[in-house]
This record gives C-alpha cells, sequence and structure tokens, in this order.
C-alpha cells in the first residue's frame, strides 16, 4: 500500500505525468521525474512540481517505489523493457496510454517476477501538451480504470485504486484489456476520428468567423498530436474500424429517413439520441 514513504517517479513530464506529479506533490509525497527535456525539468522544479527531476538518472529509477510510465505506448514499452534491470525488488509499475493491446502483453510477458506492471488508464486530458500545462484538477471529473490480469496481485492493485484515490478521480474502476480496448474504441478514438473528419471534410477554414458552439463543442478534440494518435489509432484499429463501420451505417440510417421524408422516424432517432445523451448527465 502507498505510505507517505512512497517514492513516486514519473518517467516523462508531459500533460498527464506533470499533472500526476502536481497532485501527488500537493498531497505530501515524494516525486521525482525522468525527461528528456531539461526546460521541462526547470520549470517544475520552480513550479513545486517535483522534488528533484532529471533527464537520466540511475538511482532514482532503483530507488522509486511507484512508477507511472507517462510515454507513448511503444515507448513505455520499450523503456520498461530498457531499465527494468534497475527496479528496486516489489516496486510497482504503471502507465497512462489510451490503448492497452500491445502494451500489457508485451510487458508483463517480460517483467521481472520481483516486481509488477499493473497497466491503468487516466481518462482526462486537454487540447495542449507539456508540463506548463500540468493540473491535477483534469483529474477530479474524470474516470480512472485499472486493468488488472491474472499476472497482477489484490495488493497491487490496492495501490493503484488507493494512487486513483489521492489525486481525486471521479470514478474508479476495473475492465480486461480487451474490454478497455473494444470501449475506447467507442467513447474516444471514434469522437476523435468523427472530430478529425469532420475538420477534413471540404475546405471549412472560411466559416471560423460564423461558427457557433455546436461545431466548436463537436471539433474541439481535432486539435491532435499527429505522433501520438496515429500509434494509437493502428494499436487499436481492429475495434476502431468497427467501430466507424458502425456509426457509418447510423448515419446513412439517418439519410434514409431525409431522402424518404420519414419525419416520424427521424423525431424517433432524435428522442433516442436524447434519452441516451441525458444519461451522462447524472
Amino acid at each position: 500500500m502507498i505510505t507517505k514513504d512512497t517514492r513516486f517517479l514519473i518517467i516523462g513530464l508531459g500533460l498527464i505525468g506533470g499533472s500526476y506529479a502536481m497532485g501527488l506533490k500537493k498531497n505530501g509525497y515524494h516525486v521525482e521525474a525522468i525527461e528528456i527535456n531539461q526546460l521541462s525539468i526547470d520549470y517544475a522544479l520552480k513550479n513545486g512540481i517535483i522534488d528533484k527531476g532529471s533527464t537520466f538518472d540511475l538511482d532514482m529509477i532503483s530507488q522509486a517505489d511507484v512508477i507511472i510510465v507517462s510515454l507513448y505506448p511503444n515507448m513505455s514499452v520499450d523503456w520498461i523493457a530498457t531499465y527494468q534491470k534497475y527496479f528496486k525488488p516489489g516496486a510497482l509499475i504503471s502507465d497512462v496510454a489510451s490503448v492497452k493491446t500491445g502494451v500489457v502483453k508485451p510487458i508483463q510477458d517480460i517483467i521481472r517476477d520481483d516486481v509488477e506492471f499493473l497497466s491503468s488508464h487516466p481518462m482526462a486530458g486537454k487540447e495542449v501538451s507539456g508540463v506548463k500545462f500540468a493540473d491535477d484538477t483534469i483529474f477530479h471529473s474524470a474516470n480512472f480504470i485499472i486493468l488488472p490480469t491474472e499476472k497482477n496481485t489484490k495488493e497491487a492493485i490496492d495501490s493503484l485504486r488507493q494512487m486513483a484515490q489521492i489525486l481525486g478521480f471521479h470514478n474508479i474502476s476495473e475492465l480486461s484489456v480487451e474490454d478497455h480496448d473494444a470501449m475506447i474504441g467507442f467513447v474516444s478514438h471514434l469522437t476523435h476520428a468523427i472530430a478529425v473528419s469532420l475538420m477534413n471534410t471540404n475546405d471549412n477554414t472560411h466559416l471560423v468567423e460564423y461558427t457557433g458552439d455546436s461545431f466548436r463543442d463537436l471539433t474541439r478534440i481535432a486539435k491532435i498530436n499527429e505522433n501520438l494518435w496515429s500509434e494509437v489509432f493502428f494499436l487499436n484499429k481492429d475495434n476502431l474500424i468497427k467501430e466507424i463501420d458502425d456509426f457509418t451505417a447510423e448515419v446513412e440510417n439517418l439519410k434514409s429517413k431525409l431522402i424518404h421524408n420519414d419525419v416520424e422516424g427521424l423525431k424517433e432517432l432524435f428522442i433516442q439520441s436524447t434519452a441516451r445523451r441525458k444519461l451522462f448527465d447524472k
């Protein structure tokens, strides 16, 4: 379990890694960070986000009780494979990747027997990046998902749940890797695909002076990191392709109502969507 003596190490001081560090340090925990950008370390130190930081420090790795790898999915696998030989026996390692296929199994297949990797997903973020935008309050209305496998212990699950509570997550749940990636393919990856596609439908840049809140709300997440999201889409492409097919079929259904002047059928779609959306307002 996590105690006040627990030493946290964040690998990667981006928005999420920086927000983890900020939230943990605010709650009195010792937080260190490894980040390739010295300017990010300097900013985090100056603003009290971390206790110590470095571009590379094996002692930090070997002394950490909990390591949060806040890197792109494939980079997370590579980093753990490279540096696990320095992990403290009994250390708990987790990640923040938004897709788990291609991450959890490769890591658990090679991880040392005396440490434990338990994957998790903080479902929070902003359309900005970098530690300068770190804000632990983004977790307070967000969901935190733990993804245990048969290789994980109850102690590790309890520790990650405790960490999520410390960070103030609104809801904490558990899912299998398969269920997580199917779910995230719909609620996150499909929505990003829709936003990107909407912004790429013709050249709509001349409409910037005329758009209202509906267009801005729908396309907010189209401001997207092309390197990260290309990787995420391909790692979860089977689920995403299925969701795109289902979405396309539903758009065609709506289109059919218009073609056939089916007023009542169109109203039924509106009634159903309204009822389903209200469930998210509770």
